[in-house]
């Protein structure tokens, strides 16, 4: 898995709150970060980071406006800090996006560039933002795809279902998590 990263995406308390579905989402992201580290493949934090009222946000941006709105992803927040469950470690990356693609607004590109990374793991919340649009500039800019299915959620099941079942394997390989982590086990 040699220029593989794995992106964990928005997994942030608040957003953690609004779309935990009870099924065990962060044990199973927690084994798929741990299983990377294993394999030596970085895991590449990515969060949503707003200044408070953010100037950034135009008036016609519907969904920037309805997060700024909620309060959500407001930088110094305790909300808006990665979910202690599946916390970085020291040392590890973590890069703070101002739209939803984990590249907009962010160093993302560069930090892979600059780490010879050229295929990229998906996980995160919400599959129907952070996920698919990350996937489709990654795809833009020819990164390697995977995501794992169950390593993302949303708070439509029905959308994560039909985003993760129909639309994603047109671009990625499409996984679960212990799927992956047994192609990535150390031998």
């Amino acid at each position: 898995m040699a220029g593989s990263a794995l992106l964990v995406m928005d997994v942030q308390r608040d957003v953690v709150a609004l779309a935990d579905d009870g099924s065990g989402y962060l044990p199973r992201l927690r084994s798929a970060i741990d299983g990377a580290r294993a394999a030596g493949i970085p895991v590449i934090y990515v969060v949503l980071g707003l200044r408070p009222g953010d100037p950034l946000v135009s008036p016609r941006n519907k969904v920037m406006g309805n997060v700024l709105r909620a309060g959500l992803f407001t930088e110094g927040v305790p909300g808006s800090d990665i979910h202690p469950a599946i916390a970085p470690r020291d040392g590890d990356v973590v890069v703070t996006k101002r739209r939803g693609s984990a590249f907009s607004g962010s160093d993302l590109d560069l930090v892979l560039r600059s780490r010879d990374i050229d295929r990229l793991v998906l996980a995160g919340i919400a599959t129907s933002a952070v996920v698919m649009s990350t996937l489709w500039s990654a795809v833009d800019l020819d990164f390697g795809l995977t995501v794992l299915a169950d390593g993302c959620l949303d708070t439509d099941p029905e959308v994560h279902r039909f985003l993760v079942e129909r639309l994603f394997p047109q671009w990625a390989e499409v996984v679960t998590v212990a799927g992956w982590l047994k192609a990535v086990a150390p031998v």
